[in-house]
């Protein structure tokens, strides 16, 4: 998997596999990446812009996404276990299947986001 800077094209992180556990990508560029499947577990993605991204199936357990911008992001079917979403922009964001259990959600933008909970649509206020 290669991360690219969408401005350069020049290679911020080159990864054999889709194993970016433990990463270090604060404040990273991310918008409309696909990281689909992606192993980020633990990983620090405080701050950084990952709107439109593709993380569907992601292993984000116990990652730090406090403060990133995941609008529009799908995060369907993505493990979100323990993960730090305090702050962070999910506006519109699909999380149909997450498991989001014990994530911090403090502060978090919910607005028109797809959060179900069994068959049940969830309302964010």
């Amino acid at each position: 998997m290669k991360i690219l800077n969408r401005y350069t094209g020049e290679l911020i992180l080159e990864v054999k596999g889709d194993i970016l556990a433990g990463a270090d990508l604060v404040e990273s560029d991310l918008v409309e990446a696909n990281l689909a499947g992606a192993d980020l577990v633990e990983a620090n993605l405080t701050g950084a812009n990952l709107s439109g991204a593709n993380l569907v199936v992601a292993g984000l357990r116990e990652a730090n996404l406090a403060e990133a911008n995941l609008a529009e992001a799908d995060l369907s079917g993505a493990n979100l276990t323990e993960a730090n979403l305090a702050e962070a922009d999910l506006r519109g964001a699909d999380l149909r299947g997450a498991d989001l259990r014990g994530a911090s959600l403090t502060g978090a933008n919910l607005t028109g986001a797809k959060l179900y909970i069994g068959n049940r649509k969830v309302k964010a206020v």
